[in-house]
Parts: C-alpha cells; sequence; structure tokens
C-alpha cells in the first residue's frame, strides 16, 4: 500500500551545495534519498518545503515522500538517522493522506538569523553565526524590522538576477529583534521573521539591511523608503549564509499568525 510520508528534518548546511540535489555534489535532499532507498528497496524522491542554499542551516525543514514500502512509519525516523551522516537527523516521520505536499500544502515559514556582534571570531562558531565586528544598536535594528511588518511590494529585497517571478508581494506576519550580552562582552543579535513565501535572499538581504541601520548608516524610518522605492541598489548587501536558519513551516494560518 503506497504511504505518504511527512518528515521534520534538522541539519547543519555547512557541508552541503544547499537542500535540492545536483549532480557531482553533497545536498541534503541526496544524502536523505540515498538512505531511503536502501530503507525501502526502492527509488524515493524526496519533496522540500524550501530549498535552502550552501551553508543555510534548518531547524524545521519539512518534506514528504509517497512509497509502497514495509517499515512502519512510527520507525522509520529511528532507522534513518541510524543510516544518515552525523549533520542530518529525522526528528519526526508522520504518515499523512495521499494528497498531502509539503510545499504546496505550506502557509508560511520562519527563518532565524543569529548574529554575533565582536571583534574576536570563535573559530568553533563561526559556521553558525554571522560574525560582525563593528558596534550594533539592536534597538533601532528591532525598530526598523517594525517597517517589514505587512504586506509590501519587496522587489528591493530579492537578489538581482533571480528568476523572475509572478509577484514580489509577500506579507510578514512577524519580525523580531532580540539582543542578549555574553560574560566576554559580545552581543548574540537573534533576527526571527515570520512570512507566507520569501524571495529568493530574501531574509539575507533584509538582515543585510538591518545591519545597516544597527551600525548607523541607515535610519529606521528609512527602510518605508526602501521598500516603496523597489530598487535592490536601496537595500543593504546579502548577509552570509552562516547565520540563516531555517526554523519552522507553517501548515495553517492559525499557527502562522500566532
Amino acid at each position: 500500500m503506497i504511504k505518504n510520508v511527512l518528515m521534520t528534518i534538522e541539519y547543519d548546511g555547512t557541508g552541503f551545495s544547499g537542500w535540492q540535489i545536483q549532480p557531482e555534489s553533497r545536498t541534503v535532499q541526496g544524502e536523505i534519498q540515498k538512505a531511503l532507498k536502501k530503507i525501502c528497496g526502492q527509488d524515493i524522491k524526496i519533496d522540500g518545503t524550501s530549498r535552502t542554499d550552501a551553508g543555510v542551516h534548518a531547524l524545521g525543514q519539512r518534506a514528504s515522500f509517497k512509497g509502497d514500502f514495509g517499515i512502519p512509519v512510527e520507525k522509520l525516523a529511528f532507522v534513518m538517522n541510524n543510516m544518515l551522516p552525523g549533520d542530518i537527523k529525522i526528528k519526526e516521520a508522520v504518515e499523512v493522506p495521499l494528497n498531502y505536499h509539503a510545499r504546496f500544502d505550506a502557509k508560511g515559514k520562519k527563518y532565524i538569523y543569529k548574529i554575533m556582534n565582536c571583534a574576536d571570531k570563535n573559530v568553533f562558531k563561526r559556521n553558525f553565526y554571522y560574525y560582525f565586528d563593528k558596534p550594533l544598536d539592536a534597538e533601532k535594528m528591532r525598530k526598523a524590522a517594525e517597517y517589514f511588518v505587512g504586506t509590501h511590494d519587496f522587489a528591493a529585497f530579492m537578489a538581482m538576477g533571480s528568476t523572475p517571478q509572478e509577484s514580489t508581494v509577500r506579507t510578514i506576519y512577524s519580525y523580531k529583534v532580540t539582543s542578549e550580552k555574553h560574560l566576554n562582552g559580545a552581543a548574540e543579535i537573534c533576527l526571527e521573521v515570520k512570512g507566507d513565501s520569501f524571495l529568493y535572499n530574501m531574509v539575507r538581504i533584509m538582515t543585510g539591511t538591518l545591519i545597516e541601520v544597527g551600525r548607523g548608516a541607515v535610519e529606521p524610518e528609512d527602510i518605508e523608503d526602501i521598500i516603496k522605492s523597489k530598487d535592490r541598489s536601496r537595500a543593504g548587501r546579502t548577509a552570509p549564509p552562516q547565520g540563516l536558519y531555517l526554523g519552522e513551516i507553517y501548515y495553517t494560518l492559525e499557527e502562522l499568525e500566532r
């Protein structure tokens, strides 16, 4: 009997060329499909909700697949985790209706971006934070982030050369900025943004723009004009992938709006 399985996945994106399978490259999708082929005895194609780039991490990526296999779905995560490399973990695998699709049924996503604001880079954490060595004003960044909330045309925050979109209008439901001081004097700044969908590199460009606000090059209220301009050159540079995490996928509007 054909089963449809929805997986929740976390991974350290450092050693991957991104999520999507590519010839001659190590990808998250490729590693999971190899494990599933061994377990299920057949070629399995998984459909992920988000095609994260090289170096981007995930705390709650989702992917679904269909197959006719004997192993109970409730044991699938345990068996897969014994076969997968250490930088991927299946947090959960559950059976869902046959018409359920991890990508097309998603209502929105949450991304998290972590900045370590200090002059002294920790070599063991360099792949999990964006180390920024100039002082940042987290309160100004918080005020600026509020201008992103709502439904806007985010053309100014889409990477140049991206695949043309039918629309660059997106809805941001919340954008939180928090800051925590460490004992060594470093400030860990965490950005959390929830939206119905995101343009290519949109989160990283918004982050780069908020960093410009934090260092005093842009005022918080300038964000409104940058959005209205629809001009990529007005926004900040694209922040590096190391600090970015796909946090959660939402399948109901209630979860997304909460």
